[in-house]
């Protein structure tokens, strides 16, 4: 990862006059009042856009943003203040803003250490430059008319490619300094179809850490081939079914359930504040034999993977439910030392305005023993949710409310047609206690994840294998 400190320094650092001297000075400033933890987080970030509809691209955006952000902790308080000016001045202004938190911890103080060594996941590449305008338009016209040669009754067809290069250092008061650059693109694929005045829509794409050129025939085909085939479904769909019945949940993209109703349970501040359905349960049984969830920000070139967190640790593959045995949580620096354990490498923001906070990265339930096919021959009666679309989550209660995108109704061991306007009402300590199959076919979502919380937004990853649920969710639907 040398590059990765060489390019922060060409981007970041030198451009400014901004060197080791101003970066100790400024600990210096802070060190004025105790403090527990302090860091800068410089970043650069450069984004790219490009939109179709209608057979026209309509729409294109640029834009480049850059600063630091700099933090000083005192037990749980933060002081915390941001500048698009890197200049020394500027650092020291902001070092002045946040010193005045509470004379509360420790000393501040520690020797030079390495620069922090992270996992080479992906690339220190600029995917912005991967390719020529008018390729990016090519491959938008692409979609499009691979979409309308796929079925006569696609009437419409969006799509979008979207790119961006952020590289970040990290400077922390106990000498550790880290730097990452980090590629991300995303192809996304949006189709309207219409049958006999019906219209129902479908969606697919994905992404990565990666650069554009990855979007080649093979994978351009899937994602369109995924968003007709699910607006072919829907034009066939009946009314959904409502009360409680078994509910199979298909593999990859739906474990978003997991990580909404579930993932946010298991994140450290929520448990330090006990406000989490998990608080306090370590070493408890929360769910079903076989359930394993990992939080894993090592997978080489997924969105959702990190190099280093937003804190300059390393991101780790962090077990968090063991054949149904709650054995951790994920964490940032902050509310690992104040529970009194290791840090997670969890800690992440949105950008150097931003403070960091304990966030997911590719939160997945690793696969089980049984065949997909042999899940749904299970049931007699019940659903299949194979997609789903938004949703809304309590954390503190792990209450859900999630709508099916694609759902079919299993009657007999067979799917026999597809139904539309199904949501799933659970509760997902509850749901995780009810799994009673579990496939062996576990997949990550295709890239497509951004995850909210307390107003910002970070690139996840979700997964997991084909699921049997035997209760803890009443499926909501229009047919009786």
């Amino acid at each position: 990862m040398q590059d990765a400190f060489r390019i922060a320094d060409q981007l970041l650092l030198a451009p400014y006059g901004v060197d080791e001297s101003v970066i100790e000075t400024t600990f210096s400033r802070m060190r004025q009042h105790a403090v527990d933890y302090a860091d800068l987080y410089f970043q650069y970030t450069r984004s790219e856009g490009w939109s179709l509809e209608e057979g026209i691209v309509k729409s294109g955006s640029f834009s480049i943003d850059q600063g630091v952000g700099v933090r000083a902790v005192s037990g749980d308080k933060t002081a915390f203040a941001y500048s698009d000016d890197i200049g020394a001045e500027a650092i020291g202004r902001a070092a002045d803003a946040v010193r005045a938190i509470g004379a509360v911890g420790g000393d501040g103080s520690a020797g030079r250490q390495s620069p922090q060594r992270a996992r080479d996941l992906y690339p220190a590449i600029d995917p912005c430059y991967s390719l020529e305008a008018a390729a990016k338009v090519a491959l938008l016209e692409k979609v499009e008319k691979l979409a309308r040669a796929m079925d006569p009754r696609v009437i419409q067809v969006m799509a979008g490619v979207a790119s961006e290069y952020d590289v970040v250092y990290v400077a922390r008061h106990d000498g550790v300094r880290a730097a990452d650059v980090r590629p991300l693109v995303r192809l996304s694929v949006h189709v309207i179809a219409e049958q006999d005045g019906r219209r129902e829509q479908g969606s697919g794409g994905g992404g990565g850490r990666f650069d554009l050129t990855r979007f080649d025939d093979e994978l351009v085909e899937l994602y369109v081939r995924q968003a007709v085939n699910q607006a072919l479904i829907n034009l066939e769909a009946r009314p959904a079914p409502a009360g409680q019945m078994t509910v199979v949940l298909g593999s990859g993209w739906p474990g978003v359930l997991l990580h909404e109703a579930i993932g946010h349970g298991l994140e450290g501040d929520f448990n330090r504040k006990g406000t989490s359905a998990f608080s306090g349960k370590l070493g408890q049984r929360v769910a079903a034999a076989g359930v394993t969830v990992v939080d894993d920000g090592t997978l080489d070139g997924r969105r959702g993977s990190l190099a280093i967190d937003d804190e300059g640790n390393q991101t780790n593959r962090t077990v968090l439910i063991e054949d149904g045995i709650l054995k951790g949580y994920m964490q940032d620096a902050m509310n690992a030392r104040l529970m009194q354990v290791a840090p997670t490498g969890n800690g992440r923001r949105e950008s150097y305005a931003h403070i960091p906070m304990p966030r997911m990265t590719n939160t997945y339930m690793l696969g089980g023993q049984h065949d997909p096919q042999e899940i749904i021959a299970s049931v007699k009666n019940g659903l299949y949710a194979a997609n789903f679309g938004g949703g809304q989550v309590d954390i503190t209660s792990g209450k859900f409310v999630f709508s099916a995108s694609e759902a079919w109704r299993i009657e007999d061991g067979k799917l026999t047609y597809p139904v539309k306007g199904a949501t799933l009402i659970g509760n997902g300590p509850d749901v995780l206690g009810h799994v009673s199959m579990i496939g062996n076919d576990m997949a990550l979502d295709q890239g497509v994840g951004v995850c909210g919380k307390e107003g910002q937004s970070v690139p996840v990853g979700v997964g997991q294998p084909t699921l049997r649920i035997d209760g803890g969710l009443t499926v909501g639907g229009t047919a009786g």
